[in-house]
């Protein structure tokens, strides 16, 4: 197995090396993402539209009825 990390110049102490790894892994730490919180319905954006009006008898009296 090769290494997944390498330190090309310099000579580190153990601690730099251990300080190096822990940033390296708390980069990598950010792959999941939070779950979708749900709409408030005030943000609905479905309720501004209005949908067209039927035709037909007694379309004037369904019009003022909301679905």
């Amino acid at each position: 197995m090769s290494p997944h990390l390498r330190i090309v110049k310099g000579n580190p102490t153990d601690e730099e090396v251990a300080a190096l790894v822990a940033v390296v892994s708390a980069l990598g730490a950010g792959d999941e993402e939070e779950p979708a919180r749900p709409r408030s319905a005030w943000a609905d954006r479905r309720a501004m539209v209005r949908e067209p009006l039927a035709h037909g008898p007694g379309a004037w009296r369904t019009s003022g009825f909301p679905r």
